[in-house]
């Protein structure tokens, strides 16, 4: 905002040069006294926002030699000392390099791991945003909120998994697998949803489970006298 309302007043200037006009005039002295107001504060974060940008860069394997996680670690340690150092000679910097030291510790054991496993992503966003656009699709497809945990649970996390793009590369992939090991998958899952088959949100279904099974529990040889 400071750098956009900066490129503002340096129009202005133009236009005052060119063509002056009290409204103009009027509206460059206001955008001046509001960007000395905050210029103090600009700078710091200015400054801070280089810290970060530095810090990203630093974390970022894209275009540098293969790093193990303690070379990361270290350099990471080695830049903290160094804007600590910069902190200190600036104490209205503290509170940002505290947030930024805190952050770090609290992250560090998994956040370097990661260099040691090549092609290991430094985040987990790509999957968070899978899970995103999941409860999109179910959301859109079944019309109920609340649902990607339960499906997942009950089906396996299939939605989560390649798939293909298209119903004839489906047929494709389907066509590719055996049959006896499509069978014995189809068991498997079977097998896994009869554990949720009890569990339900419905109360006329919970009703009736219930029924049921006081009615097989009926079955049963009565207690001994």
């Amino acid at each position: 905002m400071f750098e956009r309302l900066t490129e503002v007043k340096g129009c202005l200037d133009r236009l005052i040069a060119h063509h002056s006009h009290p409204q103009l005039i009027q509206l460059h002295q206001g955008l001046c006294a509001a960007l000395q107001l905050v210029q103090p504060k600009y700078s710091l974060l200015h400054q801070v926002a280089d810290w970060l940008t530095q810090i990203a860069d630093l974390l970022d394997p894209a275009g540098k030699p293969l790093r193990s996680s303690e070379q990361v670690q270290e350099e990471m340690l080695d830049y903290l000392v160094k804007i600590e150092t910069i902190s200190n000679q600036q104490p209205d910097l503290q509170p940002f390099f505290q947030t930024i030291l805190k952050t770090t510790l609290n992250y560090a054991p998994g956040l370097f791991h990661c260099y040691d496993i090549p092609g290991s992503p430094r985040t987990n966003n790509a999957r968070e945003s899978d899970f995103r656009d999941l409860n999109r699709r179910l959301l859109r497809t079944t019309g109920q909120k609340g649902l990607t945990r339960r499906l997942i649970q009950r089906t396996g996390p299939w939605e989560l998994l390649h798939r293909p793009d298209n119903l004839q590369n489906a047929i494709l992939a389907l066509s590719q697998i055996a049959q006896p090991d499509f069978a014995e998958e189809r068991q498997r899952i079977r097998q896994h949803r009869d554990r949720f088959r009890m569990h339900t949100r419905s109360q006329k279904q919970s009703s009736r489970q219930l029924s049921k099974l006081e009615q097989r529990w009926a079955n049963l040889s009565p207690n001994s006298s």
